[in-house]
């Protein structure tokens, strides 16, 4: 896959119910071949606490909807909790993945695909 293919050009996260909504926009789509994942690195200001929060593709279906934590723990979560189509991906994240972050956290988005960190640190436009 080209570095050029399935970029991050938008990624933003609101409050919604009970669901921490993360949408994800890129440029061009879904990879229809391989593994590709999106997600969102969330962490207190001193990065004693974070989370891993990702949505995995494999050849262009959803697979994988979870959360892992900095102290070992890992939620899986159901798929009918993502929506994609063409550009963009949609995850209803339960609201308790970010809860004890405290204001000032930090948040950043992020892509690999087959594996290999592919975007880090990307920008992420907030509306707790």
């Amino acid at each position: 896959m080209s570095s050029h293919n399935a970029l991050l050009k938008h990624v933003s996260i609101a409050a919604e119910d009970t669901s921490l909504v993360a949408k994800f926009d890129i440029d061009g789509n879904i990879p229809g071949q391989g593994a590709y994942v999106v997600g969102l690195v969330a962490a207190t200001p001193d990065h004693s606490h974070q989370r891993r929060m990702g949505i995995e593709f494999m050849n262009g279906e959803a697979v994988s909807f979870y959360c892992f934590s900095h102290d070992g723990t890992e939620e899986n979560f159901d798929l009918k909790g993502v929506e994609h189509s063409g550009n963009t991906i949609t995850g209803y994240f339960p609201i308790s993945t970010i809860m004890g972050l405290a204001k000032g956290h930090l948040m950043t988005a992020f892509s690999d695909c087959d594996g290999r960190g592919y975007q880090a640190n990307v920008p992420v436009e907030e509306a707790l």
